[in-house]
Parts: structure tokens; sequence; C-alpha cells
């Protein structure tokens, strides 16, 4: 208890405050951006939360990340373009709903939904995370290890369709983690006796320019700007009692959502996009008119949002109690805390309690901020797409060469985005998984480290697989794998097929 008040006292300082507000009106503007993703947006906070304290660089990403989850809804609904992938299915009834004059009503079923996701998501969080990190504090290196394999087996999910491009990825990015000195013996590795390489490639750099400048690269060219298409006189207010009255009328469906998407979103690789759809699909299955979705009904807007939100709080669960990145959002959150030297894995609620109820409560808060953001300012977030890409495009490719070189003050660190950036481009354009990639970089080195601790104990192989934790823990990784690469056949087939019902009902 003592940890919880000091954790609330630190979450809500003005100062606190005031970041995740930040957070959440930048995590809305981008989410709302068609093309602007929230990674890229999270990816541009990162370098600001170097210079704060860990809580509140945290905090600003939680504001962030939470907003721009929200923040796909308006194009979604308003423009039928998901501003997000996370937002596919949101575009399924919320731009039918949109078209037949309830554009208002979409929005706040939406909103509302969103904030009752992430709430649901948050209490899942705060039982699930502690619960799962006590269980993990009694591993040694052989269950580090596994439990490393475990993360690494989550490529599998992350090879956008491809199991081999996943693995080679992640391969790659393992290849990457390698630079710089030996994790046991301290000798050089690939650095060409260059000093700046001696420690490596530091996340920041890295992270920025596989997530935020190779999006960049990618949109340079796509977007001329223009009007946002979306009638400036119509309404897009709808009455809060309304809108609780339909949430309520949908009680089960919010639950079940929620749920849904807490769990994919704890499944190392899966994330809210297939959240989203897998909502949707399991709402329309069950539903006693199958038939209305696709056509404007407020169930799918329900289901889409709502596990939307609710999976973030699944994918903090494994980053936290684990060490082990849920999404490439918690990829994000998990370099922000390496940055300042804490590690997130099962000793991290026994070392940091007050950062990890600090954590959780601005989960929540970022929530409440979001909402309320939000429905006061959701036509001017809408004008962001009036605004020329050929404006905004120099202002961010700025930000990540500052935010790069604010790290170490050096220009090797810039050197270090372009690169990455220009592998990012080129690995999304040969239909590579960035997420994959950094899963490897940052879980490389802990699996090289945990194996030759293991090996340096005990000279015996077999225990990886005779310790009970260890043997469960990598036939877990195996059955990961073999979910991944069904999953996503799965979840492509069912897009397509959920595309082509929901525009042939339009």
């Amino acid at each position: 208890m003592g940890n919880l008040m000091m954790s609330l006292q630190a979450v809500t300082q003005w100062e606190v405050l005031l970041l995740m507000l930040i957070g959440v009106i930048m995590g809305i503007i981008f989410g709302s951006i068609p093309g602007f993703t929230i990674t890229m947006a999270v990816a541009l906070t990162l370098p600001f939360s170097f210079g704060l304290e860990p809580l509140s660089g945290i905090a600003l990403m939680m504001g962030v990340w939470l907003g721009g989850a929200s923040g796909g809804l308006i194009s979604s609904i308003l423009l039928g373009i998901p501003g997000t992938p996370s937002s596919v299915a949101t575009t399924f009834d919320g731009f039918p709903m949109a078209k037949k004059g309830e554009p208002g009503r979409a929005l706040a079923i939406g909103l509302w939904s969103s904030f009752f996701g992430s709430l649901i998501g948050g209490a899942i969080l705060i039982i699930g995370a502690p619960l799962l990190s006590q269980w993990a504090i009694q591993f040694g290196p052989w269950e580090f290890f596994a439990l490393m394999v475990l993360g690494l087996s989550a490529i599998a999910s992350l090879g956008n369709g491809s199991l081999i491009k996943g693995i080679l990825a992640g391969l790659l990015g393992m290849f990457f983690g390698m630079f710089g000195l030996d994790p046991v013996l301290g000798t050089e590795r690939f650095t060409f006796g260059a000093v700046s390489m001696m420690a490596g490639f530091s996340y920041l750099p890295v992270l920025i320019g596989i997530f935020a400048f190779s999006q960049l690269l990618s949109e340079i060219g796509k977007h001329s700007g223009g009007k946002s298409e979306v009638d400036t006189k119509i309404s897009l207010s709808y009455p809060i009692g309304k809108t609780l009255k339909d949430m309520g009328g949908s009680f089960v469906n919010v639950i079940r959502s929620s749920i849904i998407g807490t769990i994919i979103g704890a499944l190392p690789g899966a994330g809210s996009s297939i959240a989203n759809i897998m909502s949707y699909d399991v709402a329309k299955k069950l539903s006693k008119k199958p038939e209305l979705y696709g056509t404007g009904t407020k169930d799918g807007v329900i289901a889409a949002e709502t596990a939307n939100n609710s999976s973030e709080g699944g994918a903090l669960i494994p980053t936290l109690a684990l060490g082990i990145p849920g999404s490439a959002v918690t990829v994000m959150m998990m370099g922000a805390l390496l940055v300042h030297g804490i590690q997130p894995g099962p000793y991290f609620f026994v070392s940091q309690p007050v950062l990890a109820y600090g954590i959780f409560l601005s989960f929540f808060i970022s929530a409440i901020l979001m909402l309320v953001v939000q429905s006061l300012g959701i036509r001017l977030f809408l004008k962001i797409n009036d605004i020329p890409m050929h404006f905004l495009l120099p202002v961010v490719i700025i930000l990540c060469a500052l935010g790069s070189f604010a790290l170490n003050n050096r220009v090797f660190d810039i050197w270090v985005l372009l690169l990455f950036g220009v592998i990012g481009y080129l690995m999304k354009n040969s239909g590579f998984s960035l997420p994959a990639f950094v899963l490897g970089i940052i879980l490389g080195p802990l699996t090289e480290e945990n194996l030759r601790r293991a090996v340096a104990t005990s000279s015996d192989l077999t225990l990886f697989f005779t310790r009970p934790l260890s043997g469960v823990i990598l036939v877990l990784a195996i059955l990961s794998i073999l979910y991944g690469i069904i999953t996503e056949i799965r979840y492509t087939k069912k897009m397509k097929q959920l595309e082509t019902e929901s525009s042939s009902d339009l």
C-alpha cells in the first residue's frame, strides 16, 4: 500500500500530468492521420523520455500510446480510411454509420468503447503482471534463456504472413545486436576499430530509425495534402447519456471484446490490429443479427474499438513481468527503461515497485485524458488532415535527428539513425517485419548472455529440457511458432473475407 501511495503521489504531480496530456494530444494527432502510426509517434517521444525521470518518460509515452490507439477511429469513421492498422475493423461499421447520418453517434460509441477497453485491459494488467513476475522470479539462467527463446518465437507472428521473412528479420536483428563488446569476455566484436562502436548501437537511434524514419521515407511522395472531405457543418456531437445507454445495451459485447483484446495483446507479436479484427469476427459470429454487421451497427464499432484499446494493457503484461515485449510499442517502452538502466522482467516489481505501480496508474490516467481530450477536440484533430504532408514531413525528420543526437551528443548516432532508417525502409518494402528485427536486436544479446551463463554453470545441455520450468517454456516456444503460423494464415483470410463482405453491403 505504501508503494501504491508513493506512485500515486508521483503520477499526480502537475509535471507528470502535463506530460501525459501532451502525449495524449500528440497520439491522437498521429493516430488521426492515415499513414502515421502509433509506433512512429511513440518512437518520436522516446528521445524526450531519456531526459526525464523514468516514470515521467513512460507516462509521456503512455499518453501517446493510448491517444494514438483511439485517434485512429476519427478517420476510420468519418473518412472510411483507417488512421492506424489497429482501426481497420472500425471502418466496417463506423463509416456506414457516418454515411447514414450518425457520425456523432459512431464517434461517441467508438471513443467510449476505447475508454472502457482501456479500463478493463488495465485492470487485468494490474492483476496479471505481478502474479506472472512472482512465478518467474524463481528462474535461473536456463529458464531465462528459455524465456528469451519464447520471446524470439514471437517472430513467427511478426513475419507479415511469411515465417521465413520473419525468421530472417529476427536473425538480422540478432546480428546487429552482437556489435560492440562481448557481454561475458569483454572482447571487441564488429567494432572495426572505432571507439564509437565499442558500446554497440544505442537503442534510441535504432528504434527511431526503424520505426519513425523508415515510415517517413515511405510517406514521401504518397501524400500531397488536401482537404479532409468531411462536411464541416455536420454535427459530430452526441449526448453522453445516450452513448452510455448504447454501451449498456451491449454490456456482454464490451466485456467479451475487452477480454479477447487483452489476451491477444498479451501474446508477443499479436498486437492490436489482430485483436481489432478477431474481436469483430467473434462479435459477428455470436450476434443474433450477424447480417447487420457491415451496414452500420453499433456492436461492430464497440467490438473493434474495445478490443483495440484493451490489447494495449495486455501487451504490457509480458513486457513488465517477463521482459518480453508484447507489441512494437512495448518494444520501445522496454527500450526507454533500458536506456535508464532499468531491466523489465521478473525482478522489476521487486526492485522498482514504485515505478511499476506508477506505470499502472499512468495507464488509467492516460485513458481518462484520452476520453476528455478527444471529446472536446475531435473536430480540430480532424483538421490535421488538411495540413499538406510536405509541411509535416520535414518537421518530423528534424525531430528524428535531434532526438538521436540528444542521447550522447554525438553525430555518430545520427548516422545510426540514417542507417537503420534505410534498413527499415528496404525491409518494409520487401515484406520483412520491423518488429521482428527490433525484437532480435533487444532479445538477442540477452539470449546469448543467459545461454553462456547456463553453460558456464553446468556443461550439461540436457538441463535446458529436464528442468521443469525451462522445459515447459521451450515447449511453449515451439507452440508459439505453430500458433503464429496458423494465426497469420487465418488472419489474412479473415480480413479479406470481412473486407469483401463489408464492400458488398455498402
